[in-house]
């Protein structure tokens, strides 16, 4: 069973310790190996009882110590202690500058009560409650509206070791800590409450009779989903980070619907390449590189909002653009206005550029092929290979490529072929995926749903779409690269962006439109503030 379903509701032992004595002057001088040498010795949960009771009772002028520290020490404790155990349990700790910007729009939110649920070490809160000021963050400990949920013991300790040595050890009473499985039906939110989270991100394993059974919970078996609708169901407004996946994979369908039921609001989305929002080294994970971490959104709903959903593009950034990126007036931008609700005839959120949503538009009603259309099963001699992974572009190729993952398509006439050829080498097969997915790979089941403007092609549109086609195939050879890969060599064809830009404005031209075809970039770069970089964007 997971820890999930084996948890009772609540612990009823008292979470900051008090029958222990405190050799002050250790304390004074502990550092990271006294630290190590106590879990060895304790384990992780005595070594922070001793902790927690030093900062409650002495002076700290230790460095070390400072309360600024404790979630960092404590993920360090727990790869030290199990990193197997961090590992399943789907921890990602926010970073300061992703907590500001949540409790900025937080704090915007409606709601008297204050909650925070998974509050782990308290990042989310202890950041909320310094945006707001000590006196409204004190008022708001004092009148009993802070509510903490985790399941993790040692990590509650913390959070509520760190607020009493802020607003006063005179607040213990006063802030409810509800330690214990928060999918539990007994486990509920209080009245009129907002809620902030960064919830757990694993699978669900195993279930618990404690549990109430959702389609939510039924279709997706993802933990941070059920704490979504949990969420969502029982607050009034709500700031959470989450995987992106939400947005548009097919299991969590029911999620999104019942989010637009709920109420409305917004969803930023973002990209791990280069840069990512869970930035840093994540002790005792076993993969530690920062590049492939969760691709994550921040979504906020309210209640009272109009029904729907704003959503961003995926946003790709560098790190050094994260200071100037990571703000709200910079991230609100990015939203389009459409308010988009998901129904049986909406099924996904769309990620769509907002300068490019005309032109999206008009593909979309323009077009009455999809690749479905134009393909056969049947093998041909017009083949074109599309690598399913692609970072900054797609490729098709006249031949199949040495790689490990490609998708192989098949049509029947030469017209078709070159086409085909082209819209896939442009910018749009790129950006389809990049609005509804944007993961690892391509599904071949989305590149065939995407919609083919065949019929609009004339005699003049197909004369240069022809010649491009034949020169970029008696080209290829020339753009070939090769990377290796898990110690396999993968080839993949790198164009001229020259043909990529001729492709796009004849598509633009077919569906009516006088966007210039710079527009694109914004979908191929790897950087945000791609505007006034003298770099190649799909470098």
């Amino acid at each position: 069973m997971s820890d999930y379903s084996q948890m009772s509701i609540f612990d009823k032992e008292e979470n900051i310790p008090l029958n222990i004595t405190i050799d002050e002057d250790k304390y004074k001088k502990y550092d990271l190996n006294d630290y190590i040498n106590d879990i060895d010795k304790l384990g992780l949960e005595t070594t922070w009882d001793y902790i927690c009771k030093y900062i409650l009772e002495f002076e700290n002028k230790n460095k070390f110590l400072d309360v600024n520290n404790y979630g960092e020490l404590y993920e360090i404790g727990l790869a030290l202690q199990d990193k197997n155990k961090k590992k399943k349990s789907g921890q990602y700790y926010t970073p300061d500058d992703v907590a500001l910007v949540m409790s900025e729009w937080f704090d915007k939110c409606e709601g008297k009560n204050i909650c925070d649920v998974a509050c782990g070490t308290g990042k989310l809160i202890l950041t909320y409650l310094d945006y707001i000021g000590f006196e409204k963050a004190k008022t708001i400990i004092k009148e009993g509206r802070l509510y903490l949920y985790d399941l993790d013991k040692v990590a509650l300790k913390i959070c509520k070791t760190i607020l009493l040595s802020k607003y006063g050890i005179e607040m213990k009473p006063l802030i409810h800590d509800e330690y214990g499985d928060f999918l539990n039906k007994k486990v509920k939110l209080p009245e009129d409450c907002k809620t902030i989270s960064n919830p757990p991100y694993s699978a669900i394993s195993d279930y618990s009779d404690e549990w109430e059974y959702t389609d939510v919970i039924n279709d997706t078996h993802e933990l941070y989903s059920a704490f979504m609708e949990k969420i969502f169901i029982q607050s009034k407004s709500t700031v959470i980070i989450t995987p992106y996946s939400f947005i548009s994979g097919n299991k969590f369908y029911s999620l999104r619907k019942e989010m637009c039921e709920i109420g409305g609001g917004f969803i930023v989305a973002f990209d791990n390449v280069p840069g990512n929002i869970f930035c840093g080294r994540k002790h005792g994970i076993f993969n530690t590189n920062t590049a492939n971490s969760v691709r994550a959104s921040i979504t906020v709903l309210s209640k009272d909002s109009s029904k729907g959903f704003k959503v961003s593009p995926m946003i790709r950034f560098k790190n050094e653009e994260r200071s100037k990126l990571l703000k709200c007036s910079v991230l609100e931008k990015t939203l389009g206005k459409e308010m988009q609700i998901i129904d049986d005839n909406n099924k996904a959120f769309k990620k769509v550029i907002k300068s490019l949503k005309p032109v999206f538009d008009l593909w979309q009603s323009k077009s009455s092929y999809t690749v479905k259309d134009l393909i056969t099963k049947k093998e041909t001699n017009y083949i074109l290979d599309m690598p399913n992974t692609c970072r900054y572009n797609t490729t098709a190729s006249s031949k199949k490529l040495k790689r490990g993952g490609s998708i192989t398509l098949y049509v029947d006439t030469e017209e078709k072929y070159y086409f085909l050829y082209c819209f896939i080498n442009s910018s749009f097969t790129y950006w389809w995926w990049r609005i509804f997915d944007g993961g690892i790979t391509y599904p071949s089941s989305l590149l065939y749903k995407m919609p083919i403007p065949f019929n609009l092609l004339d005699d003049k549109a197909k004369k240069k779409i022809k010649r491009i086609a034949q020169e970029m195939i008696n080209s290829e050879k020339e753009y070939i690269s090769v990377k290796v890969n898990a110690g396999a060599e993968q080839e993949n064809i790198k164009f001229p962006k020259k043909y990529r830009d001729q492709i796009n404005k004849i598509l633009l031209e077919l569906l009516g439109t006088n966007i210039s075809p710079d527009e694109f970039l914004a979908v191929h770069s790897n950087m945000y503030f791609y505007e006034n970089s003298e770099e190649d964007p799909d470098e």
